[in-house]
């Protein structure tokens, strides 16, 4: 009898796994894409080495995914092309003493990328990524103006990353 019951209990269980795969599920215009090259970014701000450093981290993040081989445009299958728009910066917290003085920023980075067939030339995906990170002032102004747009960059490589990869 407790064998006839177990038999049931782990049959009842099989189904549930059934509609699970192993390995990523990119989006199906991406499906047949396994190499994908990634130049430098546009820079349409006035940020020098952004366009590196977000680059970089949208690079990071595709090879943390594991769905694509990050090749030369010449190895590729298709290439993502971005283009940083603008970065803005903004009073996010003032000094408790002087509501004119700045003690926090607020900035946001906007990028638009089309990952296109090197094939065919046709554009398989379009997209718009934006993000969002926030600085405090202290002594070290450049310090922590490098650490802010190290942030931006990571802030805004993970949802590209994601519709590449995921096609969530």
């Amino acid at each position: 009898m407790k064998q006839i019951l177990l038999l049931l209990a782990s049959l009842c269980l099989i189904p549930g796994c059934a509609g699970y795969k192993l390995g990523a599920q990119k989006p199906a215009q991406l499906r047949h894409i396994t190499k994908l090259a990634v130049p430098t970014f546009d820079n349409l701000t006035l940020e020098p080495r952004l366009a590196v450093l977000v680059t970089n981290a949208v690079i990071k993040q595709l090879q943390n995914h594991g769905s694509y081989q990050i090749v030369s445009r010449r190895d590729a299958e298709a290439v993502l092309e971005a283009k940083i728009q603008n970065i803005q910066r903004a009073q996010f917290r003032s000094d408790r003493n002087n509501i004119l003085r700045t003690s926090q920023i607020q900035a946001t980075i906007n990028c638009f990328y089309t990952v296109k067939d090197l094939g065919s030339g046709a554009v398989l995906r379009n997209g718009a990524s934006s993000a969002v990170s926030y600085m405090i002032l202290d002594a070290n102004m450049q310090l922590s103006e490098t650490q802010l747009l190290e942030d931006l960059a990571q802030q805004l490589a993970n949802p590209i990353a994601v519709e590449l990869s995921e096609g969530w």
